[in-house]
């Protein structure tokens, strides 16, 4: 397709293949315009868990909105497998987070208790359980580990795979994807927009910034202010190993090649995504006593990757005031959040309302914070 379109999607990571995988689904003549392999790209760096637990804390709206996009999961995923022809490896048997000691477990007995005080949310069904109910569930967990919280609604995808399958949507949604086509500007042309690429202009009625922690840029171009900050996690993977693990553990989980990912760090480096090795070695160290037979696997890839993390952590979607049709969203949990960007999200852009329906995602948050 040439243009002009009617949604223009700028990021080609897992929130904007969703996004456009949604409008292309629609019905939408969609281009979507993505940097290329020098981007920083989240969604190549992520750990695949679809999880609930602990999600929006002091924030009901996202609790509310993690546990809605866990429960379209299956959809998304049997979508997904019918019509691409790819299964993402779609596992929601609960998820459990180990606690290692009486600190561990008293500060997730708080958070609990305050989601449950929360309206509506209810802490999504998480509740604590014992150290050897953690074995029951998972026998190779050590005894080291005292207790855990466990979600029945938590799981776990296969990240790659489920971008694969997204964009293979696009292709037979005849969704333009257009690579090496980073963004310079953004202008008002019309009834809609010109995007200025480093490849020419793309013309659209309306405009998605999706672009993850480039939208701190490009935001000001459509009257959005998109506070965003990197926050760097590392990741190690062991060989394949026989069954370990029938529930994802937080910090590890089992890929269904046999793999063991284990994570995930968080520190504020600015953009740097070498690896800290002092790091690694404590997700190691971590990791061994959760799981003891994983003292005798090997470490065969690891990796730093940049979360897009908001100022309260929490995402950020909006429509502009100055300039409508140009929306924002970005989040950092892209994985869990997809099932919801691509049902629920993405035909609101095409209707009218985008606001009142997101209001509590609004940027306007942190002015409120700000002038409190």
């Amino acid at each position: 397709m040439t243009g002009p379109f009617d949604v223009a999607v700028i990021g080609g990571g897992l929130v904007g293949s969703a996004v456009a995988w949604g409008l292309g689904r629609a019905g939408a003549r969609v281009a979507v315009l993505d940097e290329g392999d020098d981007a920083i790209r989240a969604s190549r760096g992520n750990f695949g868990l679809v999880w609930v637990q602990g999600k929006g804390d002091g924030m009901p709206e996202y609790a509310a909105w993690t546990r809605n996009s866990a429960t379209r999961w299956p959809d998304l995923a049997a979508a997904v497998g019918s019509e691409e022809g790819v299964d993402v490896g779609l596992r929601q048997p609960g998820g459990i987070e180990p606690f290692l000691d009486q600190a561990e477990h008293d500060a997730a007995e708080l958070e609990i208790r305050r989601m449950h005080n929360q309206p509506g949310v209810g802490a999504n069904d998480a509740r604590i359980i014992t150290g050897d109910e953690v074995r029951e569930l998972e026998p190779a967990v050590g005894p080291e580990v005292v207790g855990a919280t466990f979600c029945p609604h938590d799981g776990h995808v296969n990240p790659l795979f489920l971008l694969r399958g997204l964009h293979a949507g696009l292709a037979r949604h005849r969704v333009d994807y257009r690579l090496d086509h980073k963004v310079e500007r953004i202008e008002l042309d019309g009834d809609g927009y010109a995007v200025h690429t480093a490849r020419g202009i793309v013309r659209a009625g309306k405009v998605v910034l999706a672009a993850g922690l480039g939208n701190g840029r490009l935001g000001p171009m459509v009257g959005l202010d998109v506070p965003t900050a990197p926050d760097r996690g590392h990741i190690l993977v062991t060989e394949r190993l026989g069954p370990l693990l029938a529930h994802p553990l937080t910090r590890l989980r089992q890929t269904e090649e046999g793999t063991v990912m284990i994570g995930a760090s968080k520190d504020r480096p600015g953009y740097d995504t070498t690896l800290d090795f002092a790091t690694v070695a404590r997700l190691a160290t971590r990791a061994r006593r959760v799981l003891p037979a994983l003292g005798r696997a090997r470490i065969v890839r690891s990796w730093a990757a940049l979360r897009i993390m908001s100022p309260d952590g929490f995402p950020i979607y909006a429509e502009s005031e100055s300039c409508p049709g140009a929306y924002v969203v970005t989040c950092h949990s892209g994985v869990t959040l997809a099932a919801a960007h691509a049902l629920d999200l993405a035909p609101e852009i095409l209707g009218a309302g985008f606001n009142d329906r997101f209001a509590a995602f609004s940027p306007e948050r942190f002015r409120e914070t700000e002038a409190a």
